[in-house]
C-alpha cells in the first residue's frame, strides 16, 4: 500500500518513473512526455508568455476558470519540453491554495530527476515553477 501524500495524477507520475531503472530511461521518459504536449498557437509564442531564466525558448501560458488554474506550455529543446509538460502535470486543474502547496522540488526528487539535470535546466525549472506559483498567488 502507498502512502497518499500526492494527487493521484501526480502519484502516477513518481510510480511510472520509478519503473525506470536508468537515467536514460527517464531521459526518453522525458522527452517522450514532451511529444504528448499539445501544440501552442505560435500567437502564445509571444515575450509576455516567455520564461525568464530558462536557456532555451520556454513559453507558459496560465487561463483561471474560477478557482482552477490550467497551464499550458512548450519548448524549442526536446528535454525542456518534457520538463514543461511534467510541470502542468503538477500543477495544472488546480486551486491556488494547493498550487501553493505543492512541493515540486520534492517531487522532482521522486521522479529521480533532481540529480540528473545540469545547472541550466534546474534553473529554468525552478523559473517555471516560480512563475507558476507567483501567478497563482496573484
Amino acid at each position: 500500500m502507498r502512502l497518499m501524500t500526492y494527487p493521484d495524477n501526480i502519484q502516477d507520475m513518481i510510480d511510472d518513473f520509478a519503473f525506470l531503472d536508468d537515467w536514460e530511461d527517464r531521459y526518453m521518459h522525458v522527452i517522450d512526455l514532451g511529444k504528448g504536449l499539445p501544440p501552442l498557437p505560435d500567437a502564445a509564442r509571444n515575450e509576455a508568455n516567455k520564461v525568464k531564466g530558462c536557456a532555451s525558448q520556454v513559453w507558459l501560458v496560465s487561463e483561471k476558470s474560477g478557482d482552477i488554474w490550467t497551464f499550458s506550455g512548450d519548448s524549442d529543446a526536446h528535454i525542456v519540453k518534457g520538463l514543461v509538460a511534467i510541470v502542468l502535470e503538477i500543477f495544472s486543474g488546480r486551486s491556488a491554495a494547493e498550487i501553493a502547496a505543492l512541493d515540486a522540488n520534492d517531487i522532482l526528487s521522486k521522479l529521480g530527476l533532481s540529480e540528473h539535470l545540469s545547472a541550466q535546466r534546474s534553473n529554468g525549472l525552478a523559473a517555471m515553477i516560480g512563475r507558476i506559483k507567483a501567478e497563482a498567488a496573484a
